[in-house]
């Protein structure tokens, strides 16, 4: 993790993200902190879904402490900032991703597994969908079932309960 030396250059960054998280604290007048910065800057370097937890550790191994309010605070920010997601998905604790093209999230109910797929037909579908009254600003779409392990591990189990039934 790189340290921010100059809050204010830091905030000045090329960098889009950046500078759109800037932006957003500027216009709702709120302080530019490393915190802040840093915590962001953990979840740029995060690839797929994380939890607080998750996130919290990374930064504690990366030797930056932050209190888990401020992580907390600053997340709800970047929500706010239309920079990151949150979804509960069915049984499990809150996950957040930062805000990407739109995909499908495929949720294993037996082992939770969350897999990400892009469907253009779906995404070309969604965009030319009109609501009456509504203006949509992103989607997201959860589909529940079953992974392929968790599928050939229960026909595994199966078989072999079968197999001793026989053998009985």
């Amino acid at each position: 993790m790189k340290t921010i030396p100059n809050i204010e250059d830091y905030a000045n960054s090329v960098n889009p993200v950046v500078r759109k998280f800037s932006d957003y604290l500027d216009q709702h007048g709120m302080r530019k902190t490393t915190e802040r910065y840093a915590i962001l800057e953990h979840i740029m370097n995060i690839n797929g879904h994380f939890t607080i937890e998750e996130l919290q550790q990374i930064m504690d191994g990366d030797g930056f402490r932050v209190s888990r309010s401020t992580v907390y605070n600053t997340i709800e920010l970047l929500i706010e900032a239309k920079m990151l997601r949150r979804h509960v998905f069915e049984g499990m604790q809150a996950q957040y991703e930062r805000i990407t093209l739109p995909h499908t999230h495929l949720i294993c109910t037996t082992c939770g597994r969350v897999k990400e797929v892009k469907d253009t037909n779906f995404a070309a579908f969604m965009n030319a969908r009109r609501f009456n009254a509504f203006n949509t600003d992103h989607y997201s779409l959860y589909v529940y079932g079953t992974c392929s392990s968790c599928a050939r591990k229960s026909r595994r189990v199966k078989a072999e309960n079968n197999k001793r039934k026989k053998s009985l």
